[in-house]
């Protein structure tokens, strides 16, 4: 399934009042539901793990207590580049080439900065705006929901 399809979809979704859609094309299968997080139904081949308490932890967190969430929920000022999609998080091309970028680096817009692997293709995130590469807020190899902040960019530079 193409990625601007899948892109689409999401946009339908959140247009819309739909809470979940679900579609099939030959042998591959898409589901995309905008409720909660908790339950995840991924292809039986491709486990995904939701991670239900990065995102959502902060902000009660930050509620519950005054003083302690400051230090964590403080991230640096600048546009946040998203996730488009659920998948796996990789930094490289290839597990020993070099990152893609690093913290530091000036990028311009559509300029590759992460692979996103999604049901088993790798999908080249590019930057949406040009600046400085502030944070990268991601590991490695690590789980990504859609609208997980990835990559923190200044543009005032």
């Amino acid at each position: 399934m193409d990625l601007r399809k899948i892109q689409r979809l999401i946009e339908i979704l959140q247009s819309s009042d739909v809470t979940e859609i679900e579609v099939t094309e030959g042998e591959q299968s898409i589901r995309i539901n905008r409720g909660a997080p908790a339950l995840m139904q991924a292809p039986a081949a491709t486990v995904y793990t939701a991670i239900p308490s990065a995102a959502p932890a902060a902000t009660p967190a930050a509620g519950a207590a005054g003083a302690a969430p400051a230090p964590t929920s403080a991230e640096p000022a600048g546009h946040a580049l998203k996730s488009p999609m659920v998948g796996t998080f990789y930094r490289a091309p290839t597990p020993d080439a070099a990152p893609f970028v690093q913290e530091g680096d000036m990028v311009k817009a559509g300029q590759t900065l992460c692979i996103i692997e999604a049901m088993k293709l790798l999908n080249e995130i590019e930057a949406d705006v040009s600046g400085r590469v502030v944070k990268i807020l991601v590991e490695n190899g690590q789980p990504v929901e859609y609208g997980e902040p990835l990559f923190i960019i200044d543009t005032n530079v």
